[in-house]
């Protein structure tokens, strides 16, 4: 039986005005593919209070309204990687999106649904399958 374990992720779904913020990831697993702001759920952490602090590190904006929205079981087999990604969504508070880790994205952008770059992150793209996207579509409508 292998010693590895899957990780806990939490992933951002960050509205404003009807798109989403999405950044090119480099450096790390899954690069050249864009994803939301996210990572490692902290021992101790609230799914919220990671949601808050991830968002808050990579961009340097705030977030209110945060709350639940689906999970995906990510297999990242080329990266021997193995995710629960919790997906959370959240309204988009104040501040300008500023790249805040150079060496893991390359910037951030705001993007409608339909303009969803097609090289997605095998966490994006598991979202965007699962039965939790029509939630997301009809948040970013309202």
């Amino acid at each position: 039986m292998s010693e590895n374990r899957p990780k806990v992720g939490i992933g951002v779904y960050i509205i404003k005005d009807g798109k989403l913020l999405l950044g090119e990831r480099i450096g790390s697993h899954q690069a050249n593919t864009f994803c939301a702001p996210g990572g490692h759920l902290e021992y101790g952490e609230s799914w919220e209070e990671c949601a808050r602090r991830e968002t808050a590190e990579e961009t340097g904006i705030e977030i209110k309204n945060v709350r639940f929205l689906g999970v995906t079981n990510d297999i990242m087999e080329n990266d021997e990687k193995h995710y629960i990604t919790i997906a959370i969504v959240a309204d988009y508070a104040n501040g300008e999106p500023t790249n805040l880790e150079k060496e893991k994205c390359l910037g951030w952008k705001w993007y409608s649904f339909d303009e969803i770059p097609e090289r997605k992150s095998a966490f994006l793209a598991n979202f965007l399958k699962s039965e939790f996207v029509s939630e997301l579509k009809k948040l970013m409508k309202s």
